[in-house]
């Protein structure tokens, strides 16, 4: 009991201003959960729409690795502590894929009606990822391979769903983002030693018959 206590105090630990303390969360994914992350570049301080990298047209401003690069996504509790002691506000992002979760997003208003359909199907859901804009299926790890022979069977695949698999990567909660706030909208177990998280197939399947038959929408972008 003491050590799901002590997860739980990591995960939800706040600052002093209230807000949740992003370093607590990143020890929490990467030295107990083996979730290999790194930093993310900030947003734009002048601009939380804007991105702080080079590029002026950044699509996922605030969400992405910059410097450090995506490989130097660790577990090593020695790094993120460094990392995050020197830029505590930095995002968390997660190096999906390898032994890491992998995930499948699409766009927030269709993925919280397709998360209505697939519990009304019975579907067991791991943790969900949340953005003011999309939302993204934890699921484990698959091949670029596998997920080539999925999408080849089926007779449509909507265009608006994203795939973060090997080499991909992921905005974690809590952190703060260009787009905003990223959030648990499926929460995983506390306590956990890792938390489970269901095939891509299972995923995949059950996304795409929600959004094509049951009247579901979902844009492309």
């Amino acid at each position: 009991m003491r050590e799901i206590l002590g997860r739980r105090r990591r995960l939800l630990s706040q600052r002093s201003d209230g807000r949740p303390e992003l370093i607590g969360a990143a020890l929490t994914y990467a030295t107990e959960w083996q979730w290999p992350v790194l930093p993310g570049v900030a947003a734009d301080p002048e601009g939380r729409n804007r991105c702080g990298c080079p590029d002026p047209e950044c699509t996922v401003p605030g969400a992405h690795p910059f410097d450090p690069g995506l490989l130097a996504a660790t577990t090593d509790g020695r790094m993120v502590r460094w990392w995050w002691n020197n830029r505590p506000t930095a995002p968390i992002v997660l190096a999906t894929g390898g032994k890491a979760p992998c995930a499948v997003s699409l766009p927030a208003l269709p993925a919280a009606r397709a998360l209505e359909a697939l519990d009304r199907s019975g579907l067991r859901l791991g943790p969900v990822v949340a953005s003011p804009s999309r939302w993204a299926i934890l699921v484990k790890p698959y091949s670029m391979e596998q997920l080539g022979e999925l999408l080849y069977a089926k007779d449509f695949v909507p265009g608006s769903l994203r795939f973060h698999g090997e080499g991909g990567y992921l905005a974690l909660p809590p952190s703060e983002t260009g787009q905003g706030e990223i959030r648990w909208e499926r929460a995983p177990l506390p306590g956990s030693a890792s938390p489970w998280v269901p095939d891509v197939e299972a995923v995949v399947d059950a996304v795409v018959e929600a959004l094509t038959r049951t009247g579901v929408s979902a844009p492309e972008f």
